[in-house]
């Protein structure tokens, strides 16, 4: 496994918890953490960068009680719309982020103000162009972004899409789309990937900011539930038709948005509340959990997964 330093030894199970917009937050990090898995939230989830920072020193004391917790990691908005970029930035290299995820632009002098203290920067991506253009600004983990993931989501096929990034990537490789279960990270990793990076499967945990109508529509509904559009946000992603519909909107008839970060940490935030995204693997999702009890049922999935493969397997 082509693991940072960082992370050895100190996973039970190879998967990110991604950074959900509304949805993460310092509970479902840090539970998360000491669960085995590597916890992240989008720094735009709080509402200010000062309530950031109190966000970061709540999780910092709470991990620097529980040593063997995997690391933490901070998802930051690298667009020109973000007004908070660089404030949000600072407060990373402050408080020594372990992890940073940048997504809608990797840039060289981000990827330096993390390397400066030791942290690290995975990219999310959805094409080969994205995945050399960050190759090329020094990060150091790759999110192929594939069909059927939850948020701003591509269209490629996980198989060809890991595979083109690894021609020419040769650091941590995660792969994100559709991924529920245990078995599913274990197919990740068969495929080429370091790590499961999964989104929806943690809305529905009892951590998550998430509302528990949110909650239960994700129970309730499957793969053909999704709807893929750029007329939320101003980028294409995955959202729950159900919650669509009941806000009034049809993507049919829906003008474009444009991507404008400010508005969206402030009036957008409020409006979409009920607007919610959710990837194709809803259909393997039907209840509600604690992150512990989720990870440990997903490890047991994992380990099963993997004997069944060697005790049934088919090859010599």
């Amino acid at each position: 496994m082509a693991l940072p330093e960082q992370f050895r030894g100190r996973l039970r199970l190879p998967v990110v918890s991604a950074p959900m917009f509304l949805v993460s937050g310092p509970e479902l990090v840090i539970n998360a953490c000491r669960a085995g898995i590597v916890g992240t939230f989008p720094a735009l989830n709080a509402r200010t960068s000062e309530d950031f920072e109190t966000w970061l020193l709540e999780i910092k004391q709470a991990l620097a009680e529980a040593p063997d917790a995997a690391p933490f990691g901070v998802n930051l908005i690298v667009h020109k719309s973000n007004p908070r970029l660089q404030e949000d930035l600072q407060l990373c290299v402050k408080h020594e982020v372990p992890l940073v995820i940048t997504s809608l632009g990797a840039v060289a002098d981000v990827v330096d103000a993390v390397h400066s203290y030791g942290g690290i920067v995975f990219h999310d991506v959805i094409n080969v162009r994205h995945g050399q253009k960050a190759a090329a600004a020094g990060v150091d983990g790759l999110i192929a972004v594939c069909a059927g993931a939850g948020g701003h989501a591509g269209t490629t096929s996980p198989f060809a899409l890991v595979r083109e990034l690894r021609s020419f990537f040769d650091k941590t490789l995660l792969l994100a789309g559709s991924l529920s279960t245990g078995a599913d990270v274990l197919a990740a990793r068969a495929i080429g990937a370091d790590l499961a990076y999964l989104g929806t499967r943690f809305i529905n945990t009892t951590e998550s900011l998430a509302d528990q109508a949110y909650k239960e529509m994700i129970v309730e509904s499957g793969s053909r539930d999704i709807v893929y559009t750029e007329k939320v946000s101003g980028v294409n992603a995955n959202f729950l038709a159900k919650s669509l519909q009941a806000a009034g909107m049809d993507p049919a008839t829906m003008e474009a948005k444009d991507m404008d970060f400010e508005k969206k940490t402030k009036d957008e935030a409020k409006a979409w509340k009920n607007i919610w995204s959710a990837g194709h693997g809803v259909g393997a999702i039907g209840d509600v959990l604690p992150v512990a009890e989720l990870v440990e049922r997903m490890r047991d999935e994992y380990q099963s997964a993997r004997r069944e493969l060697i005790d049934n397997g088919d090859l010599a």
